[in-house]
């Protein structure tokens, strides 16, 4: 059955313009949820509350509409489009296939012809050199449908395939951190976006060894004073520090940051996100958090951690509630980490329903995520709207990648939550999670919530803004309150300057240079500006 989302169905938003310098309204859906509403108020927001919109909005809302069914005009539209940041980003889905394919044969990587496995040399029995690739386009494009979602049937198990492509390349991807870097922030700055946060796993090899040594322990305190007994987790976190030093360089390098010629790269700001792998024993799962949660306090390339691998898998289902319990407790420890989760990226069929009831529920109230990734089973929990307004009360985003979603877990228009979340004044962000294995980038997914829910470009706009908002950027926000549900209202010491202007006065300067998030969302307003102005100039 068609699941429809609560209080709201798909519509086109109408625009009128009221004069010159004018300013004219806007029906948005992801307003005032909580200056009205606590947690435990009942029944989602209204849609309609008015949004103001300058002319230059007004005109380029106007001139989406009139090209939103070109496709040549409307891709174009979207890839200018600024685009804030991605925050839900894997670094080895990240980066396009092809590129993974050319890494593979420039390593002298072998390939087993069975599984279509990128495996050490040198090539025996059943493999071929990876770097047949590029004389065979048969090969080649094998490789390519193998490691990606190129060409998968509609109808086939995406979910399995999807996750299968990471230990099929996995090989290529552990060694070139930098690179992978370099190409994926040139593909940011292509997308007219300002700053990325990506997935890696610190120090892998050797979290499994400490955790091993260590063993589990019930008691999590006593657990956690094993790991930093005698400096362990200390030296962890030193091998964690030298890798990523290793992939700077490497980044450096292959980006030409240093030279006369430096690629786009170079200007994103990046922050890592450490992996923590779920499917894991408790020990290890345990040992990980703790290393990521250390070095977002101790290392600033680092911000948080998250959990990674299918949610649905037999011990991530089983450890899920205990898994929660751990970062609750390391929350304590080490309160200057972020924690996002993904979290709800199950649906009816693909776990029993006990297992839709409660995960995001756990994430948002036992772990106390700062956002959580995903989410789509968010209408199938108990008492999901209570959830819901939480998440909108203490400004808990979701991050979307629509197009994983569907691939995955065959979710999309009218039965993903995107407007339910909305509707309850939850922030939305939209990401990519792995536009490199999807085939997708981040324009594909702005224009998709575009055409699909019949979003308006002031509300493209403020979706773009809430991934700036709700990133791990240090410093203050260009932003006062709760923009979510307040709107997008300069800070004090930014009120009545020209947003993104190049003089922006004293006060507003100040900000801006003691804040990296500020500046950040300084750089989009800007980009805005020029957006609007192009689009009024060429109607």
């Amino acid at each position: 059955m068609k699941l429809r989302t609560p209080g709201l169905s798909r519509r086109t938003r109408a625009l009128a313009v009221t004069g010159l310098g004018a300013l004219v309204l806007l029906s948005s859906p992801a307003v005032l949820p909580a200056a009205h509403a606590g947690p435990d108020a009942s029944g989602p927001v209204s849609p309609t509350v008015p949004r103001p919109v300058t002319v230059g909005e007004a005109v380029t809302a106007a001139h989406l509409d009139a090209i939103r069914h070109d496709p040549r005009r409307a891709r174009e539209f979207f890839r200018r489009l600024p685009k804030g940041g991605d925050l839900h980003n894997h670094l080895s889905g990240a980066v396009s296939t092809e590129y993974l394919v050319e890494l593979a044969a420039e390593d002298g990587l072998c390939v087993d012809t069975a599984t279509m496995t990128a495996v050490p040399p040198p090539c025996g029995a059943g493999t071929r050199p990876a770097a047949d690739a590029r004389t065979d386009r048969a090969f080649h494009d094998a490789l390519v449908r193998a490691w990606s979602m190129q060409d998968f049937p509609a109808d086939g198990n995406g979910h399995d395939h999807f996750f299968a492509t990471f230990g099929r390349f996995g090989e290529v991807t552990w060694r070139h951190r930098g690179k992978l870097l370099a190409e994926v922030a040139d593909d940011i700055a292509e997308q007219n976006q300002f700053y990325l946060e990506t997935m890696v796993t610190p120090a892998s090899d050797g979290a499994k060894k400490l955790a091993a040594e260590v063993g589990w322990d019930a008691d999590l305190a006593r657990l956690h004073a094993k790991l930093t007994a005698g400096g362990k987790l200390d030296r962890l976190v030193t091998e964690a520090k030298k890798e990523s030093d290793d992939a700077d360089a490497e980044f450096r390098t292959a980006a030409r940051c240093d030279t006369d010629t430096p690629r786009p790269a170079c200007r994103i700001p990046v922050r890592w996100i450490s992996q923590v792998s779920r499917g894991s024993a408790p020990e290890r799962v345990f040992t990980q958090m703790a290393l990521g949660m250390r070095l977002a306090e101790r290392d600033a390339r680092f911000v948080a951690v998250n959990l990674v691998q299918p949610e649905d898998a037999e011990v991530a289902l089983r450890d899920y509630s205990l898994q929660m319990r751990m970062l609750k407790y390391l929350r304590g420890v080490y309160p200057g980490a972020h924690v996002t989760l993904h979290a709800g990226e199950l649906w009816p069929g693909l776990v029993k329903p006990a297992d839709l009831a409660f995960h995001i529920r756990e994430a948002v109230e036992v772990a106390g995520a700062d956002r959580i990734g995903h989410g789509v089973d968010l209408v199938h929990e108990d008492d999901w709207q209570r959830t819901a307004r939480t998440m909108a009360a203490r400004e808990t985003a979701v991050e979307v990648p629509f197009t994983s979603n569907a691939q995955i877990l065959g979710v999309r228009g009218d039965d993903h939550p995107f407007e339910t979340y909305r509707a309850h004044g939850v922030p939305v962000v939209l990401a990519t999670d792995d536009p490199g294995v999807s085939r997708i980038d981040i324009s594909h997914e702005y224009r998709y919530a575009a055409d699909t829910y019949g979003l308006s470009y002031p509300e493209l706009k403020d979706l773009a803004r809430a991934s700036l908002e709700y990133a791990f950027l240090p410093g203050a926000s260009l932003w006062r309150g709760n923009p979510t549900r307040d709107g997008y209202r300069p800070a004090d010491a930014c009120r009545g300057v020209r947003l993104g202007s190049l003089r922006p006065g004293a006060d507003c300067r100040r900000l801006l240079d003691a804040s990296p998030k500020a500046t950040a969302q300084w750089e989009q307003e800007r980009a805005f500006g020029r957006f609007e102005t192009g689009i009024r100039a060429a109607r």
